[in-house]
């Protein structure tokens, strides 16, 4: 069973998003048994999932509204099978911080054979929200096997 962290900044809009379209494609291909979190680099409060993630994910059947954001800690590096974050700067301070889990770091985009930050929407209008869950839908589903095989590579 592989465990899978996606990262953001906040934990609240982006990495939220990530997982429970990950979680859902993971469950669809059969791996049920998959572990997928998210967490943030500056989640300093614990909070729920932002109003706009949450509405546009329950359109297509997807409910977030439990989330509680989180700080990622070594524990969840040293857990995870892949860390998935959404922006470079993201990666560059894991690595940092964390040298020792740098092989199982990556950009999210990577996943799909390119190298871009997901746009962070917070404070801004539905439809950024919706840019972004489009541009997370189409990594997720663009790159399922890719992620599988790294998760997979590193599963203990």
């Amino acid at each position: 069973m592989a465990h899978i962290f996606v990262v953001c900044t906040g934990n609240t809009c982006r990495s939220p998003v990530g997982e429970a379209l990950l979680r859902d494609r993971l469950q669809k291909r059969g791996l049920t048994d998959w572990q997928v979190e998210s967490a943030g680099t500056w989640a300093q409060e614990v909070r729920g999932a932002s109003r706009y993630s949450v509405e546009i994910l329950a359109e297509q059947g997807l409910d977030i509204r439990e989330h509680r954001s989180q700080m990622i800690t070594r524990q969840h590096l040293q857990d995870a099978d892949l860390v998935l974050c959404m922006e470079s700067g993201h990666v560059e301070a894991l690595r940092a911080e964390f040298p020792e889990y740098t092989d199982k770091i990556y950009l999210f985009s990577e996943m799909v054979g390119h190298s871009y930050s997901i746009s962070d929407p917070f404070g801004q209008s539905k439809d950024a929200y919706y840019r972004m869950v489009k541009d997370l839908t189409e990594v997720v589903d663009e790159g399922l096997d890719t992620v599988i095989e790294l998760a997979s590579q590193n599963d203990t």
